[in-house]
């Protein structure tokens, strides 16, 4: 009995995570979870030490250290949990590796860095402070002290960074989902990451700054500047590679210390499966993993690398995102839209903005709805509207949106006049 289409059901996913998908690998996938890699068994059902699975998890590898070029000093590691968990794991892993560092150093003189710039970087913060013990945690820089209403909506001024001299690591996140601010690639712009403020110490080189970033929303958007710079760069899936139930780490391998030692002499003691170390002996498989997320994973990386990797959708998404602010713009011009970041500072992967006006953002929300448009709806602690552009959303679905906004926008003028 044949199976009905139901590709034309399917509605436009602007949603910020899990997020879209693209419709060829949802396909292929179908086939997988019958027999995956001639194995004749599916992927949902089979071993992850058999010799097809871990095969694959090398590829998987392969895919994400090729593709953005990850040199040879980082390990990848995958995990579960998401950002939030490794919110854990970072401090945790990064206070022991300090501890086998400087033995001598007294817990209340060690610190942390945190640099805030939104929701995810606030409560990484609050997790360090949680987790952290008699540690101190610094906050570097926060974004709502140069907000004219005290929000999320900048990225500050290189001459506001206030590091520490010596932490045990300095912690920002890329792109913030929740807020629609990122860090600007372009390594001359006032909105960038301040690289050359970072402390370096006496005891390291300047290669082994403990230097930690959330790249959750942004990863394999485009490529990362810098990234052999970084002690570690952790990622979700689901917002542009996968499905939700994998976490990418790529951690730079000093930074992948023996715990228990580090516990002999005073760091917190680390879950197991929140060490690092255990991760990379077990090779990423000490239990059992998000076997069908990695799967899934690897068959959009193996998308991205026929369709030209991260040159590829570095341009597709910077077309995405210009195209959607000009509509940001044209809104704003006419009254109707109102930008929630400020110039320069704004995310290629999420655009936020209000809808002015009484019962405007419900209208704009139904009338997308109705559009066969969803997950256009702001995060549920700022509100608003928020576009969130992953890989898998399309330039014809930015067509799509522009025609709707156009009638929206017309309709809105009409109604005001």
């Amino acid at each position: 009995m044949s199976q009905p289409d139901n590709s034309s059901s399917r509605v436009i996913n602007f949603g910020a995570g899990p997020s879209a998908l693209p419709l060829s690998v949802l396909e292929q996938a179908t086939q997988g979870l019958l027999n995956f890699s001639n194995s004749g068994i599916g992927i949902a059902e089979i071993s992850h030490r058999s010799k097809e699975f871990t095969s694959f998890v090398t590829k998987l590898e392969s895919l994400i250290r090729t593709q953005l070029d990850v040199p040879p000093t980082h390990s990848i590691l995958f995990t579960q949990g998401g950002g939030s968990n490794q919110f854990s794991a970072v401090v945790l892993n990064m206070l022991a590796r300090y501890k086998l560092l400087h033995p001598e150093v007294k817990d209340e003189d060690i610190s942390m860095d945190y640099v805030v710039t939104g929701s995810w970087s606030k409560k990484a913060a609050e997790e360090a402070r949680r987790l952290g013990g008699k540690s101190k945690v610094n906050i570097t820089v926060d974004s709502r002290d140069h907000s004219a209403s005290k929000v999320f909506d900048n990225i500050p001024p290189h001459e506001s960074y206030k590091f520490s001299q010596d932490p045990a690591l300095i912690y920002y996140c890329e792109n913030e989902t929740v807020d629609g601010v990122e860090f600007s690639h372009e390594g001359n712009s006032a909105s960038s990451f301040p690289y050359h403020l970072l402390p370096k110490s006496k005891e390291e080189s300047p290669a082994l700054i403990p230097l930690v970033a959330d790249y959750s929303s942004s990863f394999m958007c485009r490529p990362i500047p810098r990234l052999a710079d970084h002690a570690i760069i952790y990622a979700g899936a689901q917002k542009n590679i996968g499905p939700a139930g994998l976490t990418v780490i790529i951690v730079r391998q000093d930074c992948i210390v023996d715990v228990d030692a580090a516990a002999k002499l005073g760091a917190s003691p680390v879950p197991i499966m929140l060490s690092y170390k255990t991760l990379a002996d077990s090779k990423s498989l000490y239990n059992t993993p998000s076997v069908f997320a990695m799967y899934l994973t690897g068959l959009v990386l193996e998308r991205m690398k026929e369709k030209g990797g991260l040159k590829y959708y570095e341009e597709l998404n910077r077309k995405k995102a210009e195209r959607v602010y000009g509509l940001l713009k044209e809104g704003e011009e006419k009254g109707v839209f109102k930008r929630k970041v400020n110039a320069g500072s704004e995310s290629w992967m999420n655009v936020v903005f209000d809808v002015l006006g009484e019962g405007a953002e419900k209208r704009f929300l139904d009338g997308a709805e109705k559009d066969g448009m969803k997950g256009l709806k702001g995060h549920r602690s700022v509100g608003g509207i928020r576009v969130s552009l992953y890989n898998a959303v399309t330039e014809e679905d930015i067509d799509h949106l522009e025609k709707y906004i156009h009638q929206f926008l017309q309709a809105e003028t009409a109604n005001k006049n």
